[in-house]
């Protein structure tokens, strides 16, 4: 997600008198006005859970690891090269050059978790270099390093620095599939070269990327130079530079689809392009065959956690209401308050607003206020206030606005998770001018809950209780159905008697 992305993520959620901590950056969400975003981290924990998850490759290597560490004749000190064990069916060494060959099955095993693999090897224990002229095997679970599970030609190691080469690679690098002509591995960093990246496990993936350069941070980013997107054979567009965050991956760059009973069939799809350092223009595509085009575009900055965001276009709420806006800028400032588990956002929108016939100059501005995450008893506590001043020119209006909420949320077992939730909201749609993403009353309780039938199923409901007039407002339902490149989400609104569905590629 771009740091655009985020902001507006989280504008929109402040704007709404709401906002969500444990879900605004989650992989995937059920869209809803019943706070079931509070539930996404089953989403992200389980897919976080089946990428992390062990091969009988990658047990073997730690336990071999550690009956070599049993049998040390010294213990390793600190800064010194970690111990390396040789094996192959035919073994020459030199004590006094440290140069050594081994043929046939040789497997070469480092202490800090590292193998290598083929019919030939040699080497000098002395400098540390390793190669493997040919086929080659390499396997990397070395703490503060990318996992790395890849097969490939021609490998130069150099075990004592870190560093090394691996030339026609294919496998898997942290949590992508990649290939590569060459790759480059460094204490800090992996770079490959002419190569391709996916999420998707499928020998021939459904979706993937190809770049130039691919360089991967392990735990931060990935910088991709002259990429491409491809579904299937089918480039669908291309960026010069593209930056993934792995800490926060979003599904923004392949296309999603589905169905609802208002719009009929959609589709939307994404382009960014930047434009200049921290400058960033993206188009938002999207077309429903009952209401048509239905697309924004932006203009936006961002740096040091200031933003600015130029918009134009239709934009729609979690409620079905949407406005025109012709066009809009948001400004935002966000930032941690010192060493506290507090953060804020100073935010402010100015422009002209459209909906139902009237035409507003619409200025709305405010502070928000989140606390982090409070987990106790395997409880998940989340708070967060704010306050805002709304004024429309249409009718020369001023809305004062004060909002709080407080969810709880506790995983009753890997499969049962639930969640309660109070929300108060002084500007609701009943004062405000225009419905967009207002909540309709100003004392809301919300509840709902998720099950994991298997790997692949999970159902699901969200609930939403208003105090005054004392009734049940929404009841939506959801199946999620894994199909482990992509994702369909099935939703129900009972109240509205609607349906929605849709499909997505597993996010990036």
């Amino acid at each position: 997600m771009t740091e655009l992305m985020k902001t507006r993520i989280l504008l929109t959620l402040t704007a709404a008198c709401a906002v969500f901590p444990s879900g605004a950056d989650a992989a995937f969400n059920g869209t809803s006005d019943t706070g079931f975003q509070h539930l996404d981290f089953i989403e992200n924990e389980r897919r976080e859970e089946r990428e992390n998850r062990l091969t009988d490759e990658q047990k073997k290597l730690l336990a071999d690891v550690e009956e070599m560490g049993r049998h040390l004749r010294h213990p390793v000190t600190a800064g010194a090269p970690s111990p390396v064990a040789f094996e192959g069916d035919d073994l020459t060494y030199d004590e006094r050059t440290g140069e050594f060959t081994a043929k046939g099955h040789v497997d070469i095993m480092q202490l800090e978790a590292r193998r290598f693999q083929g019919d030939y090897v040699e080497g000098n224990t002395i400098t540390g270099a390793v190669s493997v002229p040919d086929r080659a095997h390499l396997l990397q679970l070395t703490k503060g390093e990318a996992r790395v599970t890849l097969d490939g030609y021609r490998i130069n190691y150099n075990y004592k620095t870190r560093e090394g080469t691996m030339a026609e690679a294919a496998g898997k690098v942290g949590g992508y599939y990649m290939t590569g002509k060459r790759f480059e591995f460094y204490p800090d960093r992996i770079v490959a070269y002419d190569g391709t990246q996916t999420r998707c496990p499928a020998e021939k993936p459904d979706y993937h990327m190809s770049a130039d350069v691919a360089e991967l941070y392990p735990g931060d980013r990935m910088v991709l130079t002259n990429v491409k997107f491809w579904i299937k054979n089918k480039v669908i567009f291309t960026r010069k530079r593209y930056e993934v965050d792995l800490a926060h991956p979003m599904q923004r760059n392949f296309p999603t689809m589905g169905y609802d009973s208002d719009d009929g069939l959609w589709l939307e799809q994404t382009y960014e392009y930047d434009l200049a350092p921290h400058v960033t223009a993206s188009a938002n595509l999207y077309v429903t065959t009952n209401k048509g085009w239905r697309s924004h575009y932006d203009l936006g900055w961002n740096n040091a956690g200031a933003s600015a965001v130029l918009t134009y276009g239709l934009f729609e709420d979690g409620d079905d209401g949407s406005i025109k806006k012709q066009p809009s800028l948001i400004l935002g400032y966000g930032h941690r308050l010192g060493r506290t588990p507090i953060s804020y956002n100073l935010y402010s929108e100015y422009g002209r607003w459209y909906s139902d016939g009237i035409h507003s100059n619409h200025w709305k501005y405010g502070i928000s206020v989140v606390h982090d995450t409070i987990h106790f008893h395997n409880y998940r506590l989340d708070l967060a206030a704010g306050y805002s001043v709304t004024r429309e020119s249409y009718d020369g209006s001023r809305v004062q606005g004060f909002n709080a909420s407080a969810y709880l949320t506790k995983p009753f077992s890997e499969r049962f998770a639930a969640y309660i939730g109070a929300l108060y909201s002084k500007s609701t749609k009943e004062n405000a001018l225009f419905d967009f993403d207002q909540e309709d009353y100003s004392k809301v309780l919300q509840a709902g809950l998720s099950y994991r039938l298997n790997e692949r199923n999970r159902i699901a409901v969200g609930m939403k209780y208003a105090v005054d007039p004392e009734r049940w407002t929404d009841v939506d339902y959801y199946w999620f159905h894994d199909l482990h490149c992509s994702q369909i989400i099935l939703r129900y609104r009972s109240k509205q008697d609607s349906w929605k569905v849709k499909w997505e590629f597993t996010p990036w």
